[in-house]
């Protein structure tokens, strides 16, 4: 029976770091951290994120800039706040919730944030920075993994390593920190063959393709660490993440709950890229 590996727990202890050196800096170098969050439009699910985001920069300490535009918000307003954030001095970090409205090109704005501002390590600067291993942030879901990981004491050096998803966002990058940590990984997706006999040799099995239920108890080698990445709700209306959860449950060694494992990180390593963001924008190291 698997360990469970508690977000939530791991999380807590991230932002308590964030917090006390976010304390450190106001305290001896005068230094304010800040974090401009931009939502346009009323998607239910992207208010949540925000809020979510919102009273965590209170919890760590950090000023919370809000943008609320309105869903008619054109593409060169957008763009013209973007770079009002550019040069806003108390501004660290910026963050525009994604999905935008379908009459915005997410690629523009995503390029139009400052490299150093870009918490969410969307732009292609900092993405090329990770594919070279010198990076200043990793986006925010695939470090929070990796901490989570870190957590149950495995050590990912010549382990197999399986990732179930080539998101921009998650699968790709999430490859990449495995891979720099000495992990050898295979990627699969939809158009993968022989998924169930990829995924049983797997020592770490990492699922961000945002299907219910979609990795069962027999794709899961004996011992393995699941981390489950997906977040999805069901007819039911309950949450339920992209592994079925009781049947890999009983093969796993460790295992992330959904909710209550992936998500909270999520977050938790926004902040701690941000405070890193702000440090560097001071000089300090």
């Amino acid at each position: 029976m698997a360990q469970l590996i508690d977000g939530k727990a791991v999380s807590a202890a991230v932002k308590a770091e964030v917090a006390e050196e976010a304390a450190k800096l106001k305290d001896e170098k005068g230094l304010k951290v800040g974090l401009a969050v931009v939502i346009v439009g009323n998607d239910p699910a992207s208010r949540v994120y925000v809020n979510n985001k919102k009273k965590a920069c209170e919890a760590v300490g950090f000023q919370s800039f809000e943008y609320a535009l309105d869903e008619a918000t054109t593409q060169e307003q957008l763009l013209d706040l973007v770079n009002v954030l550019n040069r806003d001095d108390r501004v660290n970090g910026i963050l525009v919730q994604l999905p935008l409205p379908k009459h915005i090109d997410e690629k523009a704005i995503i390029n139009a944030i400052s490299p150093e501002k870009d918490v969410d390590a969307f732009h292609p600067i900092n993405v090329g920075k990770i594919m070279i291993g010198e990076y200043s942030f990793l986006p925010c879901t695939p470090a929070g993994v990796m901490r989570l990981i870190e957590s149950t004491g495995t050590d990912i050096t010549g382990k197999q390593c399986v990732v179930i998803g080539r998101s921009n966002i998650v699968g790709k990058p999430q490859a990449m920190l495995l891979l720099q940590k000495n992990g050898t990984v295979t990627i699969c997706h939809s158009k993968t063959k022989n998924l169930k006999e990829i995924c049983l040799g797997a020592d770490i099995l990492v699922v961000a393709v945002g299907r219910a239920n979609f990795v069962t108890g027999d794709m899961i080698k004996e011992g393995a660490v699941v981390i489950d990445v997906g977040m999805n709700r069901l007819d039911n209306g309950k949450l339920c993440g992209d592994v079925e959860f009781e049947s890999a449950e009983k093969k796993a060694s460790y295992i992330t709950p959904v909710p209550g494992g992936v998500g909270p990180m999520t977050i938790a390593m926004l902040m701690k890229n941000t405070l890193t963001a702000a440090k560097q924008q001071a000089g300090i190291e």
